[in-house]
Parts: structure tokens; C-alpha cells; sequence
């Protein structure tokens, strides 16, 4: 229940407190007063979406402070665990409006986001404008309205989840139809392709090698003869002979020598060593740079076959190896593509099926909620002087989708005997606010903590039917919190408490009140309403008796 409303610096509001209790509460005053702006002031503290231009001209700031109670088992209290917040003695709800347009909010004094006010509205108060009727003409919204009358939250949920199964199906099935496609289109291609990769099979690093060993092939004619002359120069009957001979001399000399040779001898040594070592070098390179030419056709035919892949495939010949790999797989893309198919479509099958029982047990349940509602409609209708009107829930069959396959539209007929039809066509505007009427008490019949806001309702009657629809008003309250924004005496009449909006001008400034009224005052502002300007004191009388019927 919405215990107070503090506003500050609001449009044409400096200061106002109002505090609200349980059961028909009533807004009335003259058009312009400023009804209208303690709804746009709730539904900013509230967080939903409205005036831009919020503070009054002169001020750095507004601000807005609802406060709520809540029974036990409440639906905020869940929006407030899973926001981090509590509310052990009811739920203040503060939001600033800066003059730049910035705009902040705390539920009891923890700041809070834009996110959790609109959660949190949507189990606090539920609003019922001047043109909320609009929502009735919208087919589109019915099957909404219907699944929210029947409960069927969780039906549509799971309709939903296999509805995103059911297209994460056929998706995955089209992406593989695709690549299956694609790949057929070059399936020549690609057999072609791998055979000849697979011929070839060249390997990483094979190119650089094969050019190393074909240069050397072709420079070894040139530098052999050379490297042979080198081979004799440091052989036996070349240097090598001399120096063995000089040592087996300086051998026979160090005797008798006293020592003055040993250092000649051992560096004769090293040389021999070291020449050796050439010797085998000059060797084994002799031994490399031996080939025959077919050996050097071999090595250039294989380096260019590896060279015209790389040039047929755009790619260096490094990466010859991997498109290899690329190119088998695509290929066995190719040949595994029909058994991919067949799973992908089992899948799709599969998932059809899921979404198909979901999609009946929904519609099923659905028929059965439309059932209700028309019943509980036709409760409706009669003590809102539409007894001879009745509402019908129609359901046909609509394309797959999310929220099953259900067309939902509601029907009326105003008259016996007069064809069934779409509200905005056989509904004239009083009667539209009595359907609507009506059918808000049906979808709030279960909802406890609810504040409901109507904001004028009644337009569009007068009279007895007005009356009608301010007892029907008195009712809904008995068991909640209702606050009715009216022009209509016989809706005021019934009020358990009474606020007449009213405008003033002080030293040039537009300042809107709302005034708590005492039942002197109610008499007053009901013959206002029924006479105008110049209230009568038959207008009077006919207040009064008004307030005791």
C-alpha cells in the first residue's frame, strides 16, 4: 500500500505531503489543477518513463518520496533480495531530478537503479491512464493480458526456451546445408587438389633445403677442381711429406740437442694435427660435392613442383603442409556432409517435437484461461450497467513463434442478438471504460499489496452508469488500496478519503495544493462538480445525497 507521496520542486508543486490509506481514495479538482502532475510525480519515483522537464522553474532540484508498506510474502521483498536491499519497516523510495537533467534514486537509503525502481513498480502500483483503453484495441496485446490473467508464466517460458531450441536447430541444420553446399560446388576442386598435394606431400622447411642443395649441385663442377688440387697440396705429396720428414729429422737431431728443439717439434706437431684436420675436411666436402645429374634433376624436379603449388595456391611453400590438412578436411566435409545431415535434421525433428507439446499445453491452457476470464467477465459486466453486453476471449491459430501459435483477441457484443465484434468498433468511449474497468478487475482479482491508480476511469458517463462504476470502484477497494483521479461526482460520492487538487497564484507564481477534505468540504467540492462555478443549494442537497446513498 502506498503510504505517502512527498513532493518537492515538481513542475507546479514547491512542497507537498499527501498521505494515502487503504481503500478508495479520490483526486478530484478542476481541469489544469494539477491531477495529472501527482501521477507524473509518482510515476518518476516510481521510474517510469515520462516529462522530461520534471523540476519547477527556479529551483536546482526536484525530488519525490513514495513510502510503502508491505505484508509479509509481498512480491518486493524478492526485487529487494536480489538487489542487496531490506525492508524490515516498510520501503522508502527517494529519487532527485537535477535541474541538468540528472537523475538518482535510493530505496531506503541505498542508492538504486533505474532497473530496480521499474522492477520494483511492477508489484507496488499498477496504473490505469486516460488512454490505458488503447491496450484493449491492440489485438497484439490480448494473448499478454490473457497469460497474465491465466498465470501462465511458466507455460510461456518453457514455450519460449524450446522455441530457441526449435531455432537453434534449424540454424545449426542451414549452417551445415551451407558448408555442405559450398563445398560441393568445388568438390572437383578439391579432389584434384588434394591428390596432387598429396603426390607432392611436401613438408616444412623442404623448400629452403632442396634451394641449398641445388645451388651447391650446380656450383660443385666449378669449385670440385679446386678443392682436388687442395686435397693433393695437403697430402702425402704435397705438404704434408715435407713436414713428416722434418719432423722424423728434428727427432733424430733432439738428442743431442739439449732441449732447444722441443719447442719447434711441438708446435710441428700441432701443424700435422691441424693439417690432418683439413685434409679431412677437403675430403668429405669432395665426398659432398659428388652427384651425377640425374641426382640435380631429382632435386630441381621436386623443388619446382613444391614451388608451382605454392604459385597455384597463393600461399608460401611453408605453408603448403597446412592447406594440405585444410583441404582434406573440406573434403571430408564433403564426404561425412550427408551423415552430418541426418543428425542436424534428427535434431531439428527432435526439437520440433519439443516445442510442438509445449506450444498445445500452452494453447490448452490457454482456452481454459479464456474460459475463465469470459466467466468472470460476465460477473463483471452487470453491476456496471452492461448487462446485456457480453466479452468473449477468441483464440485461432496464429504462425509458431516464442509465445506459441495462439491468436488472442477480445470480443464484445453490446446488445442480445448483435454480432460479436473488435472493442474499437462496437465499444462506444463509456463503454470502453466499463470494459476496461471491468477487465482489470479480473486480471488484479488475485494480486495482493497492489495499489491501483485510475486515472479518470469514468470518463465518457454519467449518471446512474457513473455510479455503477463507483460502487464497482468502492468494491475493488475493500480488499486494497485504490486511488481514482475523477471529474465524476457519483465516483467521489463513494470515497473513503477525499483530496481536491486546486491551483493558486501567489506573487505571480503557479503553486499546485491538494487538500485534505473534511465531509463539510466534500459536500462543497461535489456540488461543484455537479453545478460548476455557482454552486446551489440544490446542488448542495443533491451532494449530500449522494454521500448517503
Amino acid at each position: 500500500m502506498l503510504r505517502s507521496l512527498d513532493i518537492r520542486d515538481m513542475l507546479i508543486i514547491d512542497r507537498l505531503e499527501l498521505s494515502l490509506a487503504p481503500g478508495l481514495n479520490v483526486l478530484t479538482g478542476e481541469t489544469g489543477a494539477g491531477k495529472s502532475i501527482l501521477l507524473d510525480a509518482l510515476g518518476f519515483v516510481l521510474g517510469w518513463r515520462g516529462r522530461a522537464e520534471l523540476v519547477r522553474e527556479g529551483a536546482d532540484q526536484g525530488e519525490v518520496i513514495a513510502e510503502f508498506d508491505l505484508p509479509a510474502g509481498h512480491p518486493a521483498y524478492v526485487v529487494l533480495d536480489e538487489a542487496g536491499l531490506t525492508a524490515e519497516d516498510g520501503l522508502i523510495i527517494r529519487r532527485v531530478n537535477a535541474k541538468d537533467g540528472r537523475k538518482t534514486a535510493w530505496v531506503n537509503d541505498r542508492r538504486v537503479s533505474g532497473d530496480v525502481l521499474r522492477q520494483l513498480s511492477d508489484c507496488l502500483v499498477e496504473l490505469h491512464g486516460q488512454h490505458d483503453d488503447r491496450g484493449l484495441l491492440n489485438p497484439r496485446g490480448h494473448r499478454q493480458l490473457l497469460d497474465l490473467f491465466g498465470d501462465l508464466d511458466d507455460q510461456v517460458a518453457r514455450c519460449r526456451v524450446a522455441w530457441r531450441d526449435l531455432q537453434g536447430a534449424r540454424a545449426a541444420l542451414a549452417e551445415a546445408e551451407t558448408r555442405l553446399a559450398e563445398v560441393r560446388d568445388e568438390e572437383d576442386f578439391l579432389r584434384h587438389s588434394v591428390a596432387e598435394m598429396d603426390k607432392v606431400a611436401p613438408e616444412v622447411g623442404e623448400d629452403a633445403s632442396l634451394d641449398t642443395q641445388r645451388r651447391l649441385m650446380q656450383a660443385a663442377e666449378k669449385i670440385r677442381e679446386d678443392v682436388l688440387k687442395a686435397r693433393d697440396a695437403l697430402g702425402g705429396t704435397g705438404a704434408e711429406g715435407p713436414m713428416r720428414d722434418a719432423a722424423r729429422w728434428l727427432a733424430g737431431a733432439a738428442a743431442e740437442a739439449e732441449g732447444t728443439l722441443d719447442d719447434a717439434m711441438a708446435a710441428l706437431d700441432r701443424a700435422l694435427e691441424e693439417l690432418g684436420e683439413a685434409e679431412q675436411g677437403v675430403a668429405g666436402a669432395l665426398d659432398r660435392l659428388a652427384f651425377d645429374s640425374g641426382e640435380l634433376e631429382q632435386v630441381e624436379e621436386r623443388l619446382f613442383a613444391i614451388r608451382g603449388l605454392s604459385r597455384k595456391h597463393s600461399v608460401q611453400p611453408d605453408d603448403l603442409p597446412r592447406l594440405g590438412d585444410d583441404l582434406r578436411a573440406r573434403l571430408a566435409t564433403l564426404d561425412e556432409g550427408a551423415g552430418d545431415l541426418k543428425t542436424f535434421r534428427q535434431a531439428v525433428s527432435e526439437a520440433a517435437s519439443v516445442y510442438d507439446d509445449a506450444a498445445d499445453l500452452l494453447g490448452a491452457a490457454r482456452a481454459r484461461a479464456a474460459e475463465t476470464l469470459d466467466k468472470a467477465m460476465a460477473k463483471e459486466l452487470p453491476p456496471l450497467k452492461m448487462e446485456r453486453a457480453s466479452f468473449s476471449t477468441e483464440i485461432s491459430q496464429d504462425d509458431d513463434g516464442p509465445e506459441g501459435r495462439d491468436r488472442v483477441a477480445f470480443t464484445v457484443a453490446t446488445n442480445p442478438g448483435a454480432p460479436a465484434g473488435a472493442l474499437n468498433k462496437i465499444a462506444s468511449g463509456g463503454e470502453l471504460s466499463r470494459f476496461l474497468l471491468a477487465l482489470k478487475v479480473c486480471l488484479t482479482a488475485d494480486t495482493d499489496g497492489l495499489t491501483m491508480i485510475f486515472d479518470e476511469i469514468d470518463r465518457g458517463v454519467g449518471g446512474a452508469t457513473a455510479d455503477a462504476v463507483g460502487r464497482r470502484l468502492e468494491a475493488l477497494a475493500g480488499g486494497s488500496q485504490v486511488l481514482v483521479v475523477t471529474h465524476s461526482p457519483q465516483v467521489a460520492a463513494r470515497a473513503a478519503h477525499h483530496w481536491r487538487v486546486e491551483k493558486k497564484v501567489t506573487s505571480g507564481v503557479t503553486l499546485s495544493r491538494v487538500v485534505a477534505l473534511s465531509e463539510t468540504d466534500r459536500v462543497d467540492e461535489l456540488a461543484r462538480m455537479l453545478a460548476g462555478d455557482t454552486v446551489t443549494d440544490e446542488a448542495r442537497a443533491a451532494a449530500k445525497a449522494l454521500l448517503e446513498a
